[in-house]
């Protein structure tokens, strides 16, 4: 598939948010696997995916399948077992990490890279592409520069996350859950220390930062960078979310698909994946969802702002300030309008503390006066967020929000029996034809405009009717009003199965086991060799692998169970390159509340850090 044809992929925790994301404009949708997927709480049937499929491919729209966990040996046969029940069921693209599934008897459908693959360089994005894989799912980390000097060295469809929960490490490199709780991120079941809050010290022991979340960043929103993206070579866009509710895919899923559709609309030469019009019932708003604050992460080059250490929660949208405050009662200064029920929150004394409004009104200009069922610590000049919006949640309820494929209807009528053609963009024409004892029309004018409102009255159905035809012979005929709406349902219904049937995959990449040298020659355990299978793969690509993954080691400390390219110490304004007399902060001592230790250790040649357990 190419490069201009553009994919906003979202995220399913399940069947109903699989339907809200295609709803809401999704060109494809990213679901979990009944077992092996990175998101082990977020497991589906093997019937919920291909009903999704089915659905999925009404609009055109794909289906890709996490199946994204490494593999012990005992598991590799069992996940590909699994692979072909997905392909049976109609899904469309694997998402894989192991490379056991690479060297397997597969079924005939499109892999993908996984971003746990680690996937930051040319050289491995190319040996991927000479796998014969369809889409490689780049690093987080990357900015459009790196990506774009990726894309000139490559010609394989490239994936980048553009919203969401950031995981601070590289993926796929981080132990920190495995080595510390017996959790493995790289299996689906990773704990979040990351999300923990810690106390930094300095070398000499003086603690800079106390139940900080210092690991924890702010959420990836790349709103003002969609078009650089393209530009720089990515043609699918993910949004992150696969534990999120239906709620939170609805609105990040069409601000997203707005934000495309205004790119295609002015740029001929790209085009979208999927079909059908999405009509908003609301005005999507990123801010009203989960997010602790929102960064646009390495896009752009290295920034301070991209971690959030005060908490790990949400904290919504910022809506203002506290310009006074009586007992129960604050005034806040803010443009929007509060409403009863809505929770606030504010960083106060002891962290994040939050707001329940009770009732909330307008006093003039732009000051809202709320009462609250306790002032919980606030201060006047204290910053205020929303973190729950009743108003946009009753939106969100009440979502009228539609995507509809536009059909011309013909109508006919011929030997006793009445004829309907449905034809779509897509080319699917399909002709579905009833006897119906009728009676001659007393007024053929009447009854041409009767039978064609009565056809334009799609329903609950995926289409809405561009045009309808009623051809003088049909018009002749009086039919009833039960009869002529069954013809129709009957013809939905049948063109809906000639388009799921008519559906092909654009330009599927097959997978074939190529002759190609992996781009490192000696894996350690980090490289997340855990089968035999695996082994054999890296080492028939000219890779000697040195020692198993770490799911298959026994220590924790002295090893590092994390690397990030985020930096703590630049973070504090602190970056070693520019403010040398800072070395003797380091190394930095993290420990988190249960009196674990780490190492926080920088490496300055690689603009990173790494997490040492103590």
């Amino acid at each position: 598939m190419q490069r201009n044809i553009i994919e906003l992929l979202a995220p399913a925790k399940n069947l109903q948010c699989g339907r809200a994301a295609i709803d809401h404009g999704a060109d494809a949708v990213y679901i979990g696997a009944p077992q092996f997927g990175a998101r082990k709480a977020a497991a589906n049937t093997i019937d919920d995916i291909a009903q999704l499929a089915g659905y999925a491919h009404t609009f055109g729209a794909r289906v890709h399948v996490a199946l994204n966990t490494l593999l012990f040996d005992n598991e590799v046969a069992g996940a590909r077992r699994m692979a072909w029940d997905l392909y049976r069921a109609g899904a469309d693209v694997l998402i894989v990490q192991d490379v056991a599934l690479l060297a397997a008897d597969m079924p005939p459908m499109e892999i993908h890279a996984s971003t746990q693959c680690d996937n930051r360089t040319a050289e491995k994005v190319l040996f991927w592409q000479r796998m014969g894989l369809g889409q490689v799912v780049l690093a987080r980390e990357l900015s459009v520069n790196e990506i774009a000097q990726i894309a000139r060295q490559t010609t394989v469809r490239l994936e980048a996350f553009v919203h969401g929960a950031l995981c601070v490490s590289y993926s796929g490199q981080c132990y920190m859950s495995l080595l510390r709780g017996g959790r493995s991120a790289n299996r689906g079941e990773c704990a979040q220390p990351c999300r923990l809050a810690y106390d930094v010290a300095a070398a000499d022991g003086s603690v800079i930062l106390r139940k900080a979340h210092a690991l924890s960043l702010r959420d990836n929103n790349q709103s003002s960078n969609i078009e650089r993206l393209i530009d720089a070579g990515v043609s699918s866009f993910k949004i992150e979310g696969r534990l999120k509710d239906a709620d939170y895919v609805s609105n990040i899923t069409l601000h997203y698909r707005q934000l495309i559709d205004e790119i295609l609309a002015r740029r001929p030469e790209l085009r979208r994946l999927s079909a059908g019009n999405v009509a908003p019932g609301f005005t999507p708003s990123p801010a009203k969802s989960f997010n602790r604050g929102f960064t646009d992460y390495f896009a752009n080059g290295r920034q301070q702002e991209i971690w959030q250490p005060r908490t790990s929660k949400s904290i919504g949208e910022p809506i203002g300030k506290v310009a006074a405050l009586k007992g129960m009662t604050l005034d806040i200064h803010t443009p929007l309008s509060v409403s009863n029920g809505d929770g606030l929150c504010f960083f106060g004394r002891n962290g994040l503390a939050g707001l329940k409004v009770n009732t909330a009104k307008n006093v003039g200009g732009e000051i809202v006066r709320v009462e609250v069922q306790s002032p919980a610590g606030v201060r006047v000049g204290d910053e205020l967020w929303r973190n729950a919006d009743m108003a946009f949640a009753d939106t969100l309820n009440h979502d009228k929000t539609v995507r509809r494929i536009e059909a011309a209807l013909a109508l006919d009528y011929a030997d006793g029996s009445f004829a309907l053609t449905i034809s779509d963009p897509d080319g699917v024409l399909t002709t579905t034809r009833r006897e119906i004892p009728t009676d001659e029309a007393r007024n053929v004018d009447s009854s041409r405009r009767q039978l064609a409102a009565s056809l334009a009255k799609m329903g609950g159905s995926v289409y809405t009717a561009a045009s309808v035809t009623v051809s003088d012979a049909a018009a002749a005929r009086f039919v009833p009003s039960a009869a002529i709406n069954e013809l129709r349902r009957d013809a939905i219904a049948e063109h809906t199965a000639a388009r799921i049937a008519h559906y092909r995959p654009v330009d599927v990449a097959r997978h074939e086991e190529a002759e190609a040298e992996f781009p490192v020659k000696e894996l350690w355990r980090d490289a997340n060799v855990i089968n035999a299978d695996a082994k054999s793969f890296y080492e028939r690509h000219g890779a000697k692998v040195r020692e198993w993954g770490y799911e298959r080691q026994g220590e924790s400390r002295g090893v590092r169970v994390m690397t990030m390219r985020h930096c703590i110490l630049n973070s504090l304004g602190k970056c070693l390159r520019r403010h040398p007399e800072c070395a003797a902060l380091v190394p930095l001592t993290l420990t988190d509340p249960e009196g674990r230790r780490y190492e926080a250790r920088p490496e300055c040649g690689a603009c990173q850090m790494s997490i040492i357990a103590l």
